[in-house]
């Protein structure tokens, strides 16, 4: 039985191995600086301690969790492409990967209700998006997040694993492993499709349904600068939508023949990587609560210094 897996990554050489562990490495601390700084905006600015910037904090948290999850694995492979991984270091890797990734899906979708209330329901959302409703629905979605993916681990550590113990990827995302499995893996590759429909279809369905709505109440907006303030803030969120759910569903729900292995690990470097990386930017580009919480917490350390 198979102890340990080799994560082959990037077969690209020693050299190159060196310029992208830099330039990874970069990005990393990009991911990690921008995430934490969104966090720390929304636990010191009392103005932003609204629901929408709650579900906020969570994307962040999941955005940072994806990250240690994947890259340092990666970065350490880039240096040294034969260290191995253990199989159980390797199967939590998968779990928490899926975890983080259906949580999320379920974060953007309660994201987008967030907003819908908030638009197109605007007497009623102190009333109907309440704290207590909030924190249900956060938990739910951490929740639902992790019970998916400890089915899919359930399925994956019933397979045999004899040999071979090269996985073709730089992280031990669930249909490479598969690949190594001395067994029939189409229940699990079933699972897989389903889950895809359900976690990632449902939800973007149910998010365009409610921007359409969402949309239709903007353009009643009679004031020119409410309209630019509610598009303003429902198009950072989309942008983050359309990276996420278009990437996911590019990698689980079309035809693997029609994706070489190497381009299927630039599809989950963007949607693993960089994903996490552009959420703030996004956020904080195109928030101007945001930006606000910024400067004042910038100007208030600059006033303790002096």
């Amino acid at each position: 039985m198979v102890t340990e897996f080799i994560l082959l990554g990037f077969c690209l050489g020693p050299r190159i191995h060196f310029v992208l562990f830099g330039i990874f490495s970069l990005f990393y601390a990009c991911t990690l600086l921008g995430n934490g700084a969104i966090l720390g905006l929304i636990c010191l600015d009392p103005r932003l301690h609204t629901p929408m910037y709650f579900f906020l904090s969570h994307l962040a948290m999941v955005d940072i969790a994806y990250a240690c999850n994947t890259v340092p694995r990666m970065l350490l492979n880039l240096l040294d492409p034969a260290m191995p991984i253990s199989f159980g270091g390797c199967m939590t890797q998968t779990f928490l990967f899926l975890t983080f990734a259906h949580t999320e899906c379920l974060l953007l979708v309660v994201m987008s209700y967030d907003r819908y209330v908030a638009i197109c329901q605007p007497l009623q959302y102190s009333a109907i998006m309440g704290w207590r409703v909030c924190i249900t629905l956060v938990a739910t979605s951490w929740a639902g997040g992790s019970l998916l993916a400890l089915v899919h681990e359930v399925l994956l550590l019933k397979l045999p694993f004899c040999g071979p113990h090269k996985i073709n990827h730089f992280f031990c995302e669930i249909l490479s492993v598969l690949k190594l499995a001395c067994a029939d893996t189409r229940l699990n590759q079933v699972v897989i499709f389903a889950a895809s429909v359900f976690i990632l279809v449902g939800p973007l369905c149910w998010v365009l349904a409610s921007y359409m709505r969402i949309l239709l109440a903007i353009l009643r907006i009679q004031s020119g600068e409410g309209r630019r303030k509610a598009f303003s803030t429902c198009s950072s969120h989309l942008c983050v939508v359309g990276l996420f759910f278009g990437s996911a569903i590019v990698m689980y729900m079309a035809p693997q023949s029609r994706h070489p292995q190497e381009q299927q690990k630039v599809l989950f470097l963007f949607y693993s990587f960089f994903n996490p990386m552009l959420n703030p930017l996004i956020y904080s580009l195109r928030n101007a609560e945001v930006k606000g919480a910024l400067r004042r917490v910038l100007c208030k350390g600059h006033s303790q210094l002096l």
